[in-house]
């Protein structure tokens, strides 16, 4: 059992964010649990599960679809990007082991690029080099700099030559445990505040444990947004990370509007806390991931992720 949550460079055009799903839509060997889109990151996000054969060729399909759909040459946003297909990573859940998960991400890694033609880079514990265990790392200097990165010797992709595809850019496949990515909107249009606030809680800054966090604008919604990925919940809850990003804007007169979650989260995110304490908008159930492992009867089958 592996979850993948691939994410794509297109938030905005809703024909094909739908596209991509209907691809996964009708693979009958996995489940799609979750999609979505946003406009001023840009980026779309999808997340579903099944077993290692079946996980690898949807998110293989959908790549396909998403390469033939989306033009990073014409692609703008705020969040950090190398390529259409940004970033696939497999997660493992319930008694499967992470090297279950390396392995599609590595197998997904080589077909991706013998049928699609376009650089890999490994991330994560899929990694191949520790320089590139983190994500941050492998996607430094974006899509904009990559043609410059991949004719570094140091920087060249793991999988494929190096040759500069500006129509699809390049990819990051990973092997990781469960991540809740969750922003936290200001009120206040003030980006600086928002990128200082995301340095402070940062966990290499000597922040908050197993954080990782941006400050971007959202230019639709003339908002600050402190953009976060939680990489391990047992470390550190949503609602520590909403108390602190709290104080520090209230120390410099900000409150915050309101909080969302992408993708899916599980229980433990939720320790101590409620969505309404943490002003979490679009929340129900099914932004659980243990609701979709209940509805597939295989609950009692998965440890806790906390």
């Amino acid at each position: 059992m592996i979850e993948c949550v691939p994410n794509f460079s297109e938030g905005r055009d809703w024909k094909i964010i739908e596209a991509i799903a209907g691809v996964l839509k009708k693979f009958s060997g996995i489940r799609l649990m979750n999609y979505s889109g946003d406009d001023d990151h840009n980026r779309s996000v999808f997340t579903f599960l099944g077993n290692q054969e079946d996980i690898v060729e949807a998110a293989l399909r959908a790549s396909d679809k998403a390469l033939d759909l989306i033009d990073m040459r014409a692609q703008t946003g705020v969040h950090p990007r190398l390529g259409a297909v940004d970033v696939v990573p497999f997660v493992p859940l319930g008694r499967t082991k992470m090297e279950e998960a390396i392995d599609a991400a590595h197998l997904f890694g080589r077909q991706f690029y013998e049928r699609f033609g376009v650089p890999v880079y490994y991330y994560g514990f899929a990694a191949l080099n520790s320089g590139r265990r983190e994500l941050a790392h492998v996607r430094r200097g974006g899509y904009e700099k990559l043609a410059e990165k991949m004719a570094n010797a140091e920087d060249t992709p793991d999988v494929g030559k190096p040759v500069w595809r500006p129509e699809s850019g390049a990819t990051a496949v990973g092997a990781r445990d469960v991540l809740v990515a969750f922003n936290i909107n200001l009120k206040s249009d003030d980006l600086r505040l928002a990128q200082k606030i995301a340095s402070l809680i940062r966990e290499k800054n000597g922040g908050l444990r197993s954080v990782r966090a941006i400050g971007v604008f959202l230019e639709s919604r003339r908002l600050a947004q402190v953009s976060i990925n939680l990489i391990q919940c047992r470390e550190t809850s949503l609602q520590t990370i909403y108390d602190r990003v709290e104080a520090l804007s209230a120390e410099r007169g900000v409150e915050i509007l309101e909080s969302e979650l992408i993708g899916l989260a599980p229980k433990c995110a939720f320790s101590g806390t409620t969505p309404e304490k943490l002003k979490l908008t679009g929340f129900d159930s099914s932004r659980l991931l243990e609701t979709h492992l209940q509805d597939m009867e295989i609950l009692e089958n998965t440890k806790c992720f906390c």
